[in-house]
């Protein structure tokens, strides 16, 4: 009879062990599950994050393009930039408060491609009201002179240290905008811009 009992309780003991290593199986699997998704998740986020650089990267060509076009005729041709220039995407105009994601913002633009045949459109706009001289009566573009040094600093050659010499502001200079957008081919969209001054 005693023998009955401890063989009984023997068995009992043995079938308890299927049913936690049953629940440790199950945890296992479901840790591996999340690291899984977890990995995933951050490789699809860093390949993410390379391609909008890369695509930051052609932007940035079709503002180097822009601004080397609009730097050598400044150099060259300055009266050019007084009007529209279809051709090199240039316009003499900008209108106040249109944003980049407005179609009317990318009238005129030029679509060039880089190295790897990526397509870079890009626009510049001179921050001025009315195409002409940037300072006709009917025209109002954004300007910058350079501050004069009032602390005593080293003066310019033919410049007067005399307390009542007159101080005439340095030629103005002339804002420019350019800004240059991709349509990546996986739906990622980059805009860059930049502002560029030169003198009139």
């Amino acid at each position: 009879m005693m023998a009955a009992r401890l063989s009984t309780f023997g068995q009992r003991q043995r079938g308890i062990a299927l049913p936690v290593m049953l629940i440790m199986l199950l945890v296992m699997m479901a840790t591996s599950i999340l690291l899984l998704r977890s990995t995933n998740s951050t490789t699809l986020a860093v390949s993410n994050q390379a391609y909008d650089a890369a695509l930051s990267r052609a932007a940035d060509y079709g503002l180097h393009i822009g601004f080397r076009w609009l730097q050598s005729t400044a150099d060259t041709n300055r009266p050019l930039l007084n009007g529209d220039v279809g051709a090199q995407g240039y316009s003499a105009t900008m209108i106040p408060n249109l944003s980049p994601r407005n179609s009317a913002f990318w009238a005129g633009s030029r679509t060039i491609q880089d190295d790897e045949l990526t397509r870079i459109e890009y626009v510049i706009h001179r921050m001025c009201t009315a195409q002409g001289q940037y300072n006709a009566a009917n025209n109002r573009c954004v300007t910058t002179s350079e501050v004069t040094n009032a602390s005593g600093g080293g003066l310019k050659i033919g410049d007067s240290a005399a307390a009542d010499a007159e101080d005439y502001a340095d030629t103005p200079r002339l804002h420019y905008v350019i800004t240059a957008r991709i349509a990546g081919a996986r739906g990622g969209n980059v805009v860059n811009q930049m502002v560029v001054m030169i003198g009139t």
